[in-house]
């Protein structure tokens, strides 16, 4: 065998093992992984909706870390996320 050969052969087998890595990750029917809603964890203007009276949805939280304003974040997480404000709620703070 000739060193391109050699060459050609190894590209192919790292093309291959990278394909097989990107297949694996993503959901075999084609779904969206599961998300929740997740209250407190965004940043200012970071929100994806429901950010209080006078705000018009995503991205329009005022604050970080404000208790009404919710971020999508994987299904079983949102508990565990710690901010300074504390963790992570599947509620929205009272005001």
């Amino acid at each position: 065998m000739t060193p391109r050969t050699l060459s050609l052969g190894a590209l192919a087998l790292v093309a291959l093992a990278s394909g097989t890595a990107i297949a694996q990750t993503a959901p075999m029917d084609g779904a969206k992984p599961a998300t929740e809603k997740c209250y407190g964890v965004s940043m200012a203007g970071k929100n994806d909706c429901a950010a209080g009276p006078g705000t018009t949805c995503a991205g329009s939280s005022k604050m970080d870390y404000q208790g009404n304003a919710w971020k999508l974040v994987p299904a079983g997480t949102c508990t565990s996320i710690k901010t300074p404000k504390g963790m992570g709620s599947l509620s929205p703070a009272k005001a």
